[in-house]
């Protein structure tokens, strides 16, 4: 039994939620300062939340923390990794052929998840639901690979979120994805900024 932390617009809002949406909102803020930290810290945000979407039945959101889970290791790995210079894994654009394939694999994966989940669960959103599994998949891929792209696919997936929350009626959370766009547009900005910085002494030595 989940316990209720307090009762927002008539709706119970549980402790795993409201810890859930905290842990989300650091990691969000350390992805956007290119902190490694946020890997570990978004581990324990998709535990959270794959029992908060399973209550909501939002099928398509709880299979997403599981995957979560495991990208989170794959991303906290790679950005460890040493980069082509010895030092950390840099920022950088994607090229034409990452960009071609996040395309098509968000186009195909979001058709296919909308057909799976509105045949085989009880899913209230299949559409929406499927958009927010597939593209936060394809983002956070683009996050561990540390390309630029990988904010706008994590703009996207926040603003069909925030209405999709609502109707769910989890309320703070939705508020947390208000949040996450905010920091998302933050995140772009530092993101530029730290391209710029790494291309600055090549073009100095050139």
């Amino acid at each position: 039994m989940d316990p209720v932390a307090f009762v927002a617009a008539g709706s119970p809002v549980t402790w795993t939620e409201l810890i859930g949406d905290v842990t989300g909102l650091a990691c969000v803020y350390l992805v956007a300062r290119a902190n490694i930290w946020n890997w570990p810290v978004g581990i324990a945000n998709t535990v959270l939340f794959f029992f908060v979407f399973v209550r909501a039945r939002l099928y398509g959101d709880a299979l997403l923390q599981v995957v979560f889970t495991a990208l989170g290791v794959y991303g906290w790995w790679s950005w460890a990794r040493p980069g082509k210079r010895g030092g950390d894994l840099a920022v950088r654009r994607a090229t034409s052929g990452e960009l071609f394939a996040c395309g098509a694999t968000s186009i195909a994966g979001t058709a296919l998840a909308a057909l799976i989940l509105a045949h085989k669960t009880d899913s209230p959103v299949p559409v929406w639901d499927a958009s927010v599994l597939v593209l936060s998949l394809v983002a956070t891929y683009a996050q561990a690979e540390k390309l630029l792209e990988s904010w706008w696919l994590w703009i996207a997936v926040d603003v069909i979120s925030v209405p999709l929350y609502v109707v769910r009626a989890l309320y703070p959370t939705a508020l947390l994805y208000a949040l996450f766009l905010a920091l998302c547009v933050l995140g772009l900005r530092e993101w530029l900024r730290l391209l710029r910085e790494q291309r600055a002494p090549a073009a100095v030595s050139a």
